[in-house]
């Protein structure tokens, strides 16, 4: 069992930056690979990125390379996504999630097994 909590979201205009903030407990979270997604309503979750388990090996949805960037501290179990240049597109409730199967980093839904509750993000043009 892991458990996922979000933090950092909030209202920031375009152009701006936040940085949301994942901390894990329960089962070894250092062995987890872990990935970022957002969902605004009436549409299916989005990938965003994900990272590996130590943290070597990063993948990014097209539309945020370049802006975000996800990183993860093992010894404070938590993950991180570090968003720069921010768009109104950006809005959406963001959701982390574990993998604790094959420590890849994965965009797909279905390969993560935990979930956290999201946190919002608004970006005002």
């Amino acid at each position: 069992q892991v458990q996922l909590v979000e933090s950092g979201g909030g209202l920031v205009q375009a152009g701006g930056s936040l940085r949301l903030a994942c901390a894990a407990s329960g089962r070894t979270f250092s062995s987890c690979a872990m990935g970022w997604f957002r969902q605004i309503p009436g549409k299916e979750r989005e990938f965003v990125a994900a990272i590996s388990w130590r943290g070597r090996s990063t993948v990014y949805a097209d539309s945020v390379k370049g802006r975000f960037t996800i990183s993860r501290d093992n010894n404070k179990n938590t993950v991180y996504l570090q968003m720069n240049s921010l768009k109104p597109e950006d809005t959406g409730v963001y959701y982390c999630a574990a993998d604790v199967t094959t420590g890849a980093p994965s965009r797909m839904v279905g390969a993560y097994d935990y979930w956290g509750q999201g946190t919002q993000v608004t970006v005002s043009s």
